[in-house]
């Protein structure tokens, strides 16, 4: 799944995300979902979200969900 939809994306789930940094380069980011930082209900580059170790960046794909 991508990771354009806020809906998809909960607290508690493992994802990959691009840093700041790393949009040139596309290198992913595998990370725990702490919070949800964009408001939109969704976004054409990924919902931009914090990790549970405090990195910041935008989502790109859901590896899995908490269900």
């Amino acid at each position: 799944m991508n990771g354009q939809t806020r809906s998809t994306i909960k607290p508690g789930i493992t994802v990959l995300i691009v840093l700041k940094q790393d949009q040139r380069t596309g290198k992913l980011t595998k990370g725990i979902v702490k919070d949800i930082l964009t408001k939109s209900p969704n976004h054409p580059h990924g919902i931009k979200v914090r990790l549970a170790d405090g990195q910041v960046g935008r989502v790109k794909e859901i590896v899995e969900t908490s269900e």
